[in-house]
């Protein structure tokens, strides 16, 4: 069975050769409600199906396009994923991560890691973005095998915070908390999450955040604010309702991610 290490360098080498582009320089993984942002940052150079790659499943969630762009943005090379595999798909942590593996074995050394959440913060409105300064991981699992002992201390890259806010002033930072999922969180959990320091929570990002660290690139996390967590506003869930903001917001976030690229 290949090592993990081997299985995203034998998908970067069928990457290199189906996009003729031998390095790329960031990743941008798009969350639920992100997709329309990507549109704003420029034509593909090249657009190919998740699945072309080896160890790629395709997407089951709606709202992600099992589609990678490779965009051209400043003269950057910008891997763009249009969805993820989640955790509560069953496919396995590795699954989870391959996109990023990937992406570092693909040269890489930026990952900008995205996702639609619930906020815990009433002054959040679905629709506004929020940088992740650290996260809690409560899937009772982790991406490394092996005595592999990564520092998690400066995860989400303050240097590429700080670029976020010098181009929107305006944006806050939280704390994000993954839970397993699919099913959104009752109001007493969401209790828990905020008497443990969260400020936002979903279903994804903390998996693929740790193997982006064990591969050595720069982890910058952005959240979309997509409803008030359960109990927060006393109306129920849906997923509808998360896409629904990611259109909304699209022409905005992607301004930002653009910009942000340029800066780094």
């Amino acid at each position: 069975m290949q090592t993990y290490t081997e299985a995203a360098a034998e998908a970067a080498d069928v990457l290199r050769s189906k996009t003729g582009i031998e390095s790329h320089d960031i990743a941008l993984v798009l969350g639920s409600g992100w997709l329309p942002a990507v549109d704003a940052l420029g034509p593909a150079t090249s657009e190919l199906l998740s699945t072309d790659l080896p160890g790629f499943a395709p997407p089951s969630v709606e709202g992600h396009a099992g589609t990678i762009r490779s965009i051209n943005v400043g003269g950057k090379n910008v891997l763009a994923f249009l969805g993820r595999t989640h955790f509560y798909e069953g496919k396995g942590v590795r699954a989870v991560v391959h996109g990023v593996r990937m992406s570092a074995a693909a040269g890489c050394g930026t990952v900008v890691l995205t996702n639609g959440c619930g906020g815990l913060n009433p002054d959040w409105a679905p629709g506004t973005a929020v940088l992740i300064k650290d996260h809690i991981n409560l899937t009772a699992t982790s991406p490394i095998e092996g005595a592999h002992f990564v520092d998690l201390t400066d995860l989400y890259s303050a240097r590429l915070r700080a670029a976020c806010r010098e181009i929107d002033p305006s944006l806050d930072e939280g704390v994000y908390v993954q839970l397993p999922g699919p099913h959104y969180e009752t109001p007493a959990e969401i209790g828990m999450v905020h008497a443990i320091g969260g400020d936002l929570v979903g279903m994804s990002t903390t998996l693929e955040a740790i193997a982006s660290r064990e591969a050595g690139m720069e982890v910058l996390g952005i959240s979309l604010v997509t409803n008030l967590a359960a109990g927060i506003s006393g109306e129920p869930l849906n997923h509808e309702e998360v896409l629904e903001a990611g259109k909304l917001a699209a022409a905005r976030m992607g301004s930002l991610l653009g910009q942000l690229i340029a800066a780094i």
